[in-house]
């Protein structure tokens, strides 16, 4: 690309191709193991494609600081490997019986199994992160595990009941957002960056991991089961109020309220449709709301990274939130 030249994301696609490739094959390699099921678990869960948008981010927060070398194609397989466990984990907790359009990997090789692969592929992840032998790095990945499993447990306990704005966006940090600061701060740490730019990194991070959940809630209200690779109104069924849903209930009847809080509490649409969760919604303009909200964490993603000399990767990196934010899968 040119100096000036529009980003697209085949553009970025092209910048980043040769990296990611690379990612791909220390994923591959990297989650070989004695135990064959631990293998086959990460084969068929790196099979499964994904939008790799998290080695992608640690990328170009490496590249904005000039890095170029090998630790970032070992970290972006950390976090690709660590996003993997999460999945596993989750499926498992969720009683998931589709992932991505396929059939869960708990559902191929049982959830005993799969908690103990999960746990392998933190620990590999670990693994590989302490070749940088930088304890800044290590920190930065504790603490992304710690708060991603506070995440999970949180969760746990809100399910099934209707939660407020605040504890919901608490949540998605935990689970989502949190994996998307610590790939930019590992990418400045490893260009160098000073305190200010990683935080300025992390903030951007934080903000389009929110952007990106967001726009995951209301997708899942309203896209179709052949786009989602999943049910639609998975969430609902499994008793999560996401921001749509949170929205919907500050705003609507007694009645409605009531129609809702059921479906959350029995995790299935018993009595009431899909189509009519949807009219409620789009009654109160919860949707709209919810994708307003996630425009406005992409404008505050991009904010945090104004300040720095513009390049191709900054530019990048701007046109990353209103990727996240357009996009209908």
């Amino acid at each position: 690309m040119s100096a000036t030249s529009p980003i697209t994301a085949q553009s970025l696609f092209d910048l980043l191709r040769d990296d990611l490739a690379a990612i791909e094959r220390e994923f591959g390699r990297e989650t070989v193991a004695n135990a064959r099921a631990i293998t086959d678990i990460g084969e068929y869960l790196r099979g499964g494609g994904g939008k790799r948008i998290r080695p992608a981010l640690l990328l170009l927060a490496a590249k904005l600081f000039g890095y170029e070398g090998r630790g970032a194609i070992r970290l972006g397989a950390v976090v690709e490997i660590i996003h993997t466990a999460t999945l596993v984990h989750d499926d498992i907790i969720d009683e998931a019986e589709t992932r991505r359009g396929r059939p869960a990997a708990n559902t191929q090789w049982g959830n005993a199994k799969c908690v103990l692969a999960g746990d392998w592929l933190y620990m590999q992840a670990f693994k590989i992160a302490v070749q940088e032998r930088n304890f800044r790095i290590l920190d930065t990945l504790i603490e992304l595990t710690q708060q991603m499993v506070e995440g999970e447990l949180l969760q746990m306990e809100k399910l099934g009941r209707c939660i407020n704005v605040s504890e919901h966006l608490d949540l998605i940090f935990r689970k989502t957002a949190c994996l998307f600061s610590v790939c930019m701060r590992l990418g400045a740490i490893l260009g160098g960056a000073s305190e200010e730019q990683q935080e300025r990194l992390g903030e951007y991070g934080r903000n389009l991991g929110l952007a990106f959940q967001i726009v995951d809630d209301v997708l899942d209200l309203t896209a179709s089961e052949e786009v989602l690779g999943k049910p639609v109104a998975s969430d609902l069924r499994e008793g999560k109020a996401t921001l749509p849903v949170i929205l919907a209930l500050e705003r609507c009847t007694p009645g409605e309220h009531a129609q809702i809080e059921r479906v959350l509490c029995e995790r299935e649409l018993n009595g009431v449709t899909h189509p009519e969760i949807l009219a409620i919604l789009q009654r109160y303009g919860a949707l709209d709301a919810a994708t307003e909200r996630a425009q406005q964490y992409a404008d505050a993603a991009r904010k945090a990274i104004c300040s720095f000399p513009d390049s191709e990767i900054k530019r990048a990196l701007l046109w990353a939130p209103e990727f996240v934010v357009a996009r209908r899968k």
